[in-house]
């Protein structure tokens, strides 16, 4: 290199520069050789499989076919479904004075005020309505029935039932061509989990709310406050997690078919999502005894008792941890004077192990076993007494 002279060093790098050049231009166009007819492609497919895999836009949100189904349902029913206001004359105070010695006097007067309110809904065309007996229970009010379009109209209590919180009532008005009804269901199949839509008017305010949710439990037996004439003892409770809320009370608790498989009644206090209705069921009968009779009866056997249970089997040296001890408090009568039980030969202390063929324990109490029968019939009673098993049979009659 020392030797070169200086021409021959200018060709030189002129000639590597030149190869250099060469070489990396034949290497650039295989390259592209190679790869232009994959890359374009894939590309492409790539875009079509993003777009096609891409979820919907925010303004078309998907809706499922049972949301569909409830949206329709709701829309079916809601003008059968109706709030209750109860309304009486109570004491107000109109004016008041202080007398020079720091008394004060008050003068009184009378005036039409609200008192309660709750739901309902229609049966039938010619103006039916059932509800919890709880929100009907003033025989001192009176009812008013607003209907969805805002319409009140004035209605009477027809029965309450004496057992169940159940009501009947119908409005004054009959418009031509009747009212919107909700049909009746079947409350004996229904299964844990299915999903069920409650509808009322919550809080006593919001008329025709919704909420869905599913059936929890079947059968529950249930204290309920709140009721014009205290706690009373709500058995066969449909649970549901669909919120009831106060006012919701006599609105309808509906299938995915849209009839009425109960009446909401209860809800757990410090609970969420707790809550109870009666089966539709109990209705059916409360309906065609109104309808037959003018009133609400029930088949009964004149005895009290007290339901056997592990505890109860101890505390009182009983033989059996299951049925129905025939005994009462001091001063009242076991088996009632008169009645089926009596004449079918029932003694205070006799345990009734079955009524009819089915056993008697905590959760097939005695008197949801009577009322399940009508009048009239026939039942076998299989009874424990003095350590022995008889049988008899007593035929049922109208709970005076």
């Amino acid at each position: 290199m020392e030797h070169l002279t200086k021409s021959q060093l200018i060709l030189l790098v002129l000639l590597v520069s030149f190869v250099t050049s060469m070489v990396t231009g034949i290497m650039t166009v295989a390259l592209l050789s190679e790869g232009a007819g994959e890359n374009p492609i894939q590309t492409i497919q790539r875009v079509i499989e993003k777009s096609a895999n891409s979820p919907p836009a925010a303004d078309s949100p998907a809706v499922s076919d049972q949301d569909n189904n409830i949206v329709r349902i709701v829309e079916n029913v809601s003008p059968a479904v109706v709030s209750i206001v109860a309304a009486k004359d109570v004491s107000v105070i109109e004016n008041y004075y202080l007398t020079p010695f720091g008394d004060i006097l008050a003068d009184y007067g009378i005036q039409r005020r609200q008192v309660g309110a709750g739901s309902g809904f229609f049966v039938s065309g010619d103006g039916m309505i059932v509800t919890n007996k709880h929100v009907v229970q003033d025989q001192s009010a009176s009812y008013t029935i607003i209907l969805k379009s805002g319409k009140n109209v004035g209605a009477k209590v027809l029965a309450l039932d004496p057992i169940k919180d159940i009501a009947v009532l119908k409005v004054e008005d009959l418009p031509a061509g009747g009212y919107p009804f909700i049909h009746l269901g079947d409350s004996s199949g229904l299964k844990v989990g299915q999903t069920v839509i409650a509808i009322g008017n919550a809080l006593g305010e919001f008329q025709n709310t919704v909420s869905v949710g599913v059936i929890s439990g079947l059968s529950r037996t249930i204290t309920a406050s709140g009721g014009f004439s205290g706690p009373e003892v709500l058995a066969q409770a449909i649970q549901t997690d669909a919120a009831i809320n106060p006012g919701n009370s006599g609105g309808p608790l509906l299938d995915l078919s849209g009839r009425a498989i109960g009446i909401n009644s209860a809800v757990a206090q410090g609970a969420e999502n707790i809550g109870f209705a009666m089966p539709i069921d109990s209705v059916k009968k409360a309906i065609e005894d109104v309808k037959s009779f003018g009133k609400i009866r029930y088949p009964y056997l004149g005895v009290r008792y007290v339901i056997i249970n592990p505890a109860v089997k101890e505390s009182r040296k009983l033989p059996v941890d299951y049925g129905a001890l025939v005994t009462a408090s001091e001063g009242e009568l076991a088996v009632l004077s008169n009645s089926p039980a009596k004449k079918a030969g029932i003694q205070q202390g006799d345990i009734i192990l079955e009524f009819s063929g089915k056993k008697i324990d905590q959760n097939n109490a005695l008197a949801d076993l009577i009322a399940d029968k009508k009048i009239g019939d026939k039942v076998s009673l299989k009874i424990l007494r003095e350590g022995k098993e008889i049988s008899l049979e007593a035929t049922l009659e109208e709970m005076p």
